[in-house]
């Protein structure tokens, strides 16, 4: 399965949660398959897709939040997993579409394809850590602790086009949603 499908399955379980997307490609494809407004979408700013998802969380309590990062940006801060993790946001579900890859600069490598991310959230204590295939992501995205999935897809981006907003426009229009 590529990462559009993968983003194509998370968005069916979506109703009014707010989403942050990682950069590049992921993105792109998200905008394509279900633009609107509760959608934040990374223009810049490669590993704090999850930081920007705890700041919303924290802020508004009584909104769930979804990240939608991928393996590579997670390794570019692997810090937000212990600080996610102290935290709790019962209302965050991040969730890290590992393709092994660098899929918004060239598809290199990771070294996410030599470890288990879902092991490596369990180990720092995550209790809701999982792998997508295994779970109902609405039920996770309800329950009373902050939810870590991993979604595995095969690398390589789709041909979605560039999104035709403004960094200014993206962040207005969010900010109008919540």
């Amino acid at each position: 399965m590529a990462r559009y499908e993968a983003i194509q399955k998370i968005m069916e379980s979506i109703d009014d949660e707010l989403i942050v997307c990682n950069i590049g490609f992921p993105s792109r494809e998200l905008y394509e398959i279900c633009d609107r407004s509760e959608n934040f979408y990374m223009i810049g700013s490669m590993g704090l897709a999850s930081s920007i998802g705890l700041g919303l969380a924290v802020a508004k309590p009584r909104k769930d939040v979804v990240v939608i990062d991928g393996d590579g940006s997670l390794l570019m801060n692997m810090g937000s997993l212990v600080t996610v993790f102290a935290n709790n946001p019962s209302n965050l579900t991040w969730i890290v579409i590992d393709n092994g890859a660098y899929g918004s600069t060239g598809n290199q490598d990771t070294y996410a394809q030599k470890i288990n991310l879902v092991d490596v959230a369990k180990g720092i204590g995550f209790k809701n850590s999982f792998n997508f295939d295994d779970i109902d992501l609405k039920d996770v995205i309800r329950s009373d602790d902050a939810g870590f999935i991993v979604y595995e897809t095969e690398p390589g981006n789709s041909s979605a086009p560039i999104i035709d907003l403004d960094p200014i426009t993206i962040k207005e229009r969010f900010m109008s949603s919540i």
